[in-house]
């Protein structure tokens, strides 16, 4: 790809995280400073946040490139809430910033801390070889890391966070999102748009031809344990997701991206996500991976004009899910 010269995640994110912080008591977030001058911000273990927290967070999840709003819809009778995502740049803001891919550890047995990192902070890291494909690396004084996690990371492991994206302690902001709350479950359900440059990421389509996006979903009601929690964040996507890229190339690539794009191409569509984790064992990775995409799609080739649909909502499996 084409490398992004100006443009920078962290400092188009920056601002917003600013913001939260500076609005913190209003969003009902918990903000410390902890010893080694990492900020952290909980969004739901000791904090109650909610859906604006989660929005706003989101929009830091896209690296600043990005608009989530919150509205109601008549798609489906039970549940009416919806979250929309525009990207500027869908590829960089999902794929380079939203995206949860840096995988996180520290200790071992009952202590040991595991979690998966999205945000700027990736592309200061660049750890993942995703980054060699898009031909991105930032530079920034200045970071955040988004974690969906129930507990504080340990000292040592936010440390070694920012040595790994070569800004001081005190210049890395966390932020904690437990999927069970309603700030954690909305910035989960907003990865509508980033779950389907995933998947056409592993269809092997050509993300230069990518050039805009937006994506819906449905707000699902929280979940106090953290399994059906992750159950219904996934199943808002999967039954109820909708997204439309438009895109550069023959007629024929955008018909097959757009037939081969949602949820229900899975082997495994067809059950609440819970359930099919639960029969799988709880192993991640027994899951067929072109499952993870929204529900409905469209792609529209712009030099022809010509738009192609595919997919479909799944009322039924969605009230199922979200106990409706």
């Amino acid at each position: 790809m084409t490398e992004k010269v100006g443009v920078s995640i962290n400092f188009s994110s920056h601002p917003l995280v600013e913001s939260l912080i500076r609005d913190a008591a209003m969003l009902r977030l918990k903000v410390t400073e902890l010893s080694n001058g990492v900020t952290l911000i909980d969004a739901g273990i000791k904090a109650d946040g909610g859906l604006e927290a989660g929005r706003r967070i989101a929009e830091i999840c896209m690296g600043g490139m990005g608009t989530v709003t919150l509205t109601h819809s008549a798609l489906t009778a039970a549940w009416p809430l919806r979250v929309n995502v525009h990207a500027t740049d869908p590829v960089l803001s999902c794929l380079g910033s939203q995206y949860a891919g840096w995988s996180l550890s520290h200790g071992s047995g009952k202590e040991a801390f595991y979690a998966l990192g999205s945000g700027p902070a990736r592309s200061l890291c660049v750890k993942e070889p995703l980054f060699k494909e898009l031909n991105y690396v930032d530079h920034a004084d200045a970071t955040v890391l988004v974690m969906e996690v129930d507990k504080q990371p340990p000292l040592a492991l936010l440390d070694e966070i920012a040595s790994a994206c070569r800004v001081k302690a005190s210049q890395l902001a966390v932020i904690l999102t437990p999927t069970s709350t309603l700030a954690g479950g909305l910035q989960v359900v907003a990865r509508v748009l980033e779950v389907a440059m995933h998947k056409a990421h592993e269809l092997d389509f050509p993300l230069q031809h990518i050039l805009d996006g937006s994506g819906s979903a449905h707000v699902h009601p929280p979940a106090p344990d953290f399994m059906t929690a992750m159950g219904r964040t996934n199943d808002a996507i999967l039954f109820a997701g909708q997204m439309h890229l438009f895109v550069k190339g023959p007629d024929t690539v955008a018909e097959k991206l757009a037939h081969d794009l949602p949820s229900s191409t899975s082997r495994d569509y067809g059950k609440p996500f819970a359930q099919i984790f639960k029969e799988y064992e709880y192993d991640f990775f027994k899951i067929d991976p072109m499952l993870f995409s929204p529900a409905y799609v469209m792609v529209t080739a712009v030099e022809s004009g010509r738009t192609f649909h595919a997919g479909r909502m799944d009322e039924e499996l969605l009230a199922r899910s979200f106990g409706a």
